[in-house]
């Protein structure tokens, strides 16, 4: 009699890894970085330096304490450090950042229970902890290609806080902002090379910046303005993406998506702040569990079960 071995699901097997996800990533995330470091000087490329290398080195440092296989070749926590410092100004201290990145990894990510386990983003969530820990620093920008190593800069006010407003070519090229999100323009570059190596789907940067678009048309604001403004091109495309934190279905990622574009219209234009990308995504993380149970598909053919 032949022995059949008997295993739990996913039964399909994909060529598909962790790690080549990941590489994907960071594959798209280049151009923003290059930008970046064109637009604010080395500071900027060194920041993502040191968020990705503490990112991983906190990995490595939990995993090795609590006895855990090692995971950082999956790359997940370089992309987490990219991600991270993308969210921060450029004038930030380093150590701050450091923290950050202990957070990210330490807090959010191993103490749940690794990739996959986290219930928000760890760099959202690392964020929105030094926004709260150090918020003058965390509100400080730096014009662009005014270039210097030090943490002090010249300073400028963002987009959304500006009282004049910046042409078309200022808010796709070069604004100022946090690392990540002074080149709309790269980071959609990065976004469509997502979506065409189907490491993302459409669904939820459409849905996200069109409901923002929609909502600020109907109230008759500036929506070329809102739209590019802030950081929502970058949590559209790479941080409301995020497999573990997102909804599994296309309907559910659609409902998420909404949600997030609501949030931040509702944060950005009768909240205490300017911005509210980041609070957003993190707030539908954490209602993502219940979308899931709500958008959950039903076997054809089978009966509920009696209560």
């Amino acid at each position: 009699m032949t022995n059949y071995l008997v295993e739990p699901a996913p039964h399909i097997k994909s060529k598909i890894t962790t790690q080549k996800v990941m590489l994907h990533v960071i594959i798209a995330l280049l151009p923003s970085v290059i930008a970046s470091t064109y637009i604010y000087g080395l500071r900027a490329l060194l920041m993502v330096v040191i968020c990705s290398a503490c990112c991983v080195l906190s990995e490595l440092i939990f995993e090795k304490i609590t006895k855990r296989p090692r995971t950082i070749n999956d790359l997940s926590a370089v992309v987490t450090g990219i991600l991270l410092a993308f969210n921060l100004p450029p004038t930030l201290p380093f150590y701050m950042a450091a923290i950050g990145s202990v957070v990210a990894i330490a807090a959010v990510k191993q103490l749940f229970g690794g990739i996959g386990q986290n219930f928000a983003n760890p760099a959202i969530t690392a964020r929105i902890v030094l926004m709260l820990s150090f918020s003058s620093y965390m509100t400080t920008w730096v014009r662009p290609f005014y270039y210097t190593m030090s943490a002090d800069a010249v300073s400028s006010a963002t987009p959304l806080v500006s009282e004049e407003p910046l042409e078309f070519f200022d808010l796709f090229f070069a604004k100022s902002g946090c690392i990540g999100e002074c080149c709309n323009a790269a980071l959609i570059l990065g976004g469509l090379y997502l979506i065409f190596t189907r490491i993302i789907t459409p669904v939820v940067p459409i849905a996200y910046i069109g409901t923002v678009a929609l909502l600020t048309w109907v109230s008759g604001g500036d929506v070329l303005s809102q739209v590019l403004s802030g950081g929502l091109v970058l949590g559209a495309f790479f941080m409301a993406t995020d497999y573990a934190t997102t909804p599994i279905r296309t309907n559910g990622k659609l409902i998420f998506a909404v949600g997030c574009g609501l949030l931040t219209f509702v944060i950005r234009n009768y909240g205490s702040m300017p911005e509210g990308v980041s609070y957003s995504i993190l707030i539908m993380n954490i209602i993502t569990p219940y979308i899931d149970k709500l958008t959950v598909s039903h076997p054809f053919g089978a009966k509920k079960e009696a209560k």
